[in-house]
This record gives C-alpha cells, structure tokens and sequence, in this order.
C-alpha cells in the first residue's frame, strides 16, 4: 500500500541547527500521539506486514530505544549490552505506551549526553550519538507505521524527520522522491515508481 505522502509535496529537510536530540524528541513525540488513538482498539492483531502483533512490536520498540541508549553509555566494541527491557504483556495499552515514552526518554537523554567523539558497537556499523538517535527515529516512525496500517489510522513519518534520518543512516537512498515514502522504501514497507519494494534492507550507521 503506498502511503498518501508519495502524493503531498516534498517537505523541507530538515534545518541543519536541529539537534538530534530535538528531532529525536518530535518523532517520539508524534509518535505517541498517534498510537494513543488507537489505544482502545484490538492490538493482538499483526501489525502491517509484520509477524508480531502490535502489541509485540511496541515490545520490540522499547527493547529497541533501551538499548540504544545502553549501548551509548556502556560503548562495548564488540557485542550487544546484557540489558533487556520489556513491556507488561498483561498492561493496557496506554500503560505500555508510557513505557514507551520512558525509553524514548531515556534514548533522548543519552544522546544529549554522550560526547560527539563517543563511539559504539552495532552491527549495522559503529556509531556515534547523531547515529543511534537516527536509529531510534526510524525505529519508533516505522513500526508506528506498521501499527497504524492496522489500526486503520492515516499515518505517515513525517518528512522532515524521514529526510534528516535518510541523510544519516541510508546513504543510497533514492533521490527525487518524497522523504517518507523514499524512507518506508529504504526499509522495506512500499515500493517507489521504478522500485519494487525491497525483500532486504539495513542502514548503514558508519560515522562517515
């Protein structure tokens, strides 16, 4: 399904002097919002064209932020930290949606407070602050994305953050298209004119 951004015109990019913690903040932000109105419907169901449930892949977001945040602080070179977090499979859903923001938060402050030079294990590339605060973006856009395909809410990432995410973590993304349909190409979810929608993808969070 291709998303009704791929018919809006292009956004601006965004703005050089916005920190990435800023921009790591409004894509949490936004993307809290959106899930809550959906919080009272059924989220045993897959979410977009995922094996998880919804309710599983808020799971793997928050497992996901946590650990990118451990990852800055404990900065190993070679492997993933031993910290796991995970949501109340029993909570109502507001209630892991708040877990959720707790791990953005954490994800947020981290950045904001691991030095420039900071480097640290992943294995789609070494990265810096600016490269897991990209990560966490595209986590938390593009599993909302997959949550709200299901939940049957019109939404998309928005373009400034897709295309502040694309400049950071997807160096081959395609130019000439909208940011958020060039972003949910990168990763899988849509095909573009001329594309077909990939079977495979990684980004590439390499301090270049």
């Amino acid at each position: 399904m291709t998303p009704a951004a791929t018919a809006r015109p292009a956004p601006e990019p965004a703005s050089p002097a916005t920190s990435w913690p800023e921009l790591l903040s409004g894509a949490a932000a936004g993307c809290l919002a959106v899930l809550l109105e959906g919080a009272g419907q059924e989220w045993s169901r897959p979410a977009g064209g995922l094996s998880w449930t919804c309710r599983e892949t808020l799971d793997h977001l928050a497992l996901g932020l946590t650990g990118y945040a451990g990852l800055l602080i404990a900065r190993p070179r070679d492997r993933y930290i031993t910290l796991f977090a995970s949501l109340d499979p029993q909570a109502p859903i507001p209630a892991c949606l708040e877990g959720l923001h707790i791990a953005a938060s954490l994800l947020i402050s981290t950045v904001r407070d691991t030095p420039a030079e900071a480097r640290a294990w992943h294995p789609w590339g070494h990265s810096d602050a600016a490269g897991f605060a990209a990560m966490g973006m595209t986590e938390l856009m593009v599993h909302t994305y997959d949550i709200t395909r299901t939940l049957g809410l019109p939404w998309v990432p928005p373009g400034d953050l897709s295309a502040a995410v694309l400049a950071r973590l997807f160096p081959d993304a395609p130019s000439g298209h909208d940011p958020s349909a060039t972003l949910l190409w990168c990763t899988g979810r849509i095909p573009l004119p001329g594309l077909p929608r990939r079977a495979n993808w990684q980004w590439d969070g390499t301090v270049r």
